[in-house]
């Protein structure tokens, strides 16, 4: 971690960063896209799904990427995320089975956000049956990542009509933009300024498009992780208290990152290094 200070200070990533805005939602979402289009001008929108490997600069990693996809190292948990799913019924609990919804998640229930995780051990929870304890990975990761495949290829859409959204996702766009941990960074610091671009061996994806992979199988992981197990190592990778999975304002994040997202096809479950 010492060596990777002292990269950021040379490189000048720990210099300022552009505010977000106080706009609207739209607004948001419309300077978003424009900035990141301008940045990468040859990438095609839906591109930004394959999160880094859509990025100029990464051919090298997508040839791999692309080669360890024709047998995805995700396809035996994703099984196992079937088989829970259906010795436990969950499909009783959504609507159309759980199939094509995904991509409205998460949403605002009138009291708070909810998210597939949520949901999936309150369905638990009605069934009599104990909830799933480790919200980062296993057993479900396993489940999320099989519901997600059954809106594979449909496009985010999230809802901000109500008030209560769009308060939660100020939250998430605050938390997005706010700088923590020891090296005083924010997620835009990475994701905004820098995506592209190599830190430690590894190549920075664009903020455009987050979430629509996860769960995703890691190499670093070994195995399917959460879109909060996530967040949790970025908060480390800075120096920050990593948030418990779930809370509210990791749910906040993953609901302003979704709506920015919007219009993109889910990609989950995927595979990233």
């Amino acid at each position: 971690m010492k060596k990777l200070i002292i990269f950021l200070t040379l490189t000048g990533m720990m210099g300022a960063m552009p505010v977000a805005s106080q706009a609207s939602p739209e607004d948001d979402l419309k300077a978003w896209r424009s900035y990141f289009k301008t940045r990468f001008p040859d990438v095609k929108f839906d591109e930004f799904s394959n999160g880094l490997y859509a990025l100029p600069g990464a051919e090298d990693r997508r040839a791999e990427w692309e080669e360890i996809m024709e047998f995805p190292p995700y396809e035996l948990e994703l099984e196992e995320g079937k088989k829970f799913w259906d010795a436990n019924k969950l499909g009783t609990c959504f609507k159309n089975g759980g199939r094509g919804i995904a991509h409205k998640y998460p949403y605002w229930n009138g009291k708070q956000v909810r998210t597939i995780e949520l949901d999936i051990n309150a369905c638990l929870k009605k069934k009599g049956k104990k909830p799933i304890k480790n919200l980062k990975k296993g057993k479900m990761a396993q489940v999320v990542a099989y519901m997600k495949s059954m809106s594979r290829g449909k496009r985010v859409k999230v809802d901000l009509s109500s008030a209560g959204a769009k308060a939660a996702y100020e939250k998430g766009k605050q938390f997005y933009w706010a700088r923590r941990g020891q090296l005083n960074f924010s997620c835009a610091h990475c994701h905004v300024d820098k995506p592209g671009q190599f830190i430690g061996g590894n190549i920075l994806s664009a903020g455009l498009g987050h979430g629509v992979g996860f769960p995703a199988y890691r190499s670093k992981w070994g195995g399917l992780g959460t879109l909060h197990r996530r967040y949790g190592g970025c908060n480390k990778q800075v120096r920050a208290k990593p948030l418990k999975p779930q809370s509210e304002t990791y749910r906040a994040l993953e609901l302003y990152e979704t709506y920015m997202a919007s219009d993109l096809p889910l990609t989950a479950p995927s595979q990233r290094f």
